[in-house]
């Protein structure tokens, strides 16, 4: 009889197996019972019913589309996870239209002729909309009002380069690779709208 053939462990088959994944009937439940303390941690975050409510409902659509599929003892971190970055995304976005004015503010007769981007030095306005008075308030509606008009008549180019820069907060690289340009050509067209709207706005008598 011929010698026994000693298996290496490395040729054993496991017998470790992958923890079950999660049921639509699992997600479904474990949705169920965390979206009234989502809402409250969103809610003490952004201070804002509505806000709050699109927060946890854009995380839960990222769990279910992303890892809906995972372990269910996986799903509370994930979702927590989730959920920070949708108040985090919920901050930038609001970041970035509470600082129209600053930005318009930095554009001054020389202003981005150079390699210096505009939103590379932006600082974040102080304050908020909620220290704002009604006046203040109005003041602010219209003068986004102006700056959503004259953006729409800028050259295509420009207009794309200005939105994907400022308001879809793409960088400079990332920007001139959706558009299929240089860098150079990026900070070109967001200079020249910059300053074309700096004009357009002042003289309808809007002081930055």
């Amino acid at each position: 009889m011929p010698p026994a053939i000693a298996c290496h462990p490395r040729d054993r088959t496991s017998t470790t197996r992958a923890p079950p994944l999660a049921t639509r009937t699992e997600l479904s439940a474990f949705l169920a019972g965390v979206e009234r303390r989502a809402y409250k941690q969103a809610l003490y975050a952004v201070r804002d019913d509505a806000a709050a409510l699109d927060v946890v409902q854009d995380a839960m659509l990222r769990l279910a589309e992303k890892y809906g599929a995972r372990p269910p003892d996986e799903l509370p971190l994930l979702f927590q996870r989730i959920l920070q970055n949708a108040i985090r995304d919920y901050f930038r976005r609001q970041k970035v239209r509470s600082t129209w004015t600053t930005l318009f503010s930095a554009l001054i007769p020389g202003y981005g002729e150079d390699d210096t981007d505009p939103l590379d030095t932006l600082a974040a306005e102080p304050g908020s909309r909620a220290a704002e008075g009604p006046s203040e308030a109005m003041e602010r509606s219209q003068v986004l009002d102006f700056i959503e008009q004259e953006v729409s008549r800028l050259p295509a180019r420009q207009r794309e380069a200005f939105i994907l820069r400022y308001w879809e907060e793409l960088d400079v690289a990332e920007t001139a690779l959706v558009m299929g340009c240089s860098e150079g050509s990026v900070k070109t067209h967001c200079s020249r709208a910059t300053h074309t709207l700096a004009a357009a706005l002042k003289a309808r008598g809007i002081e930055l």
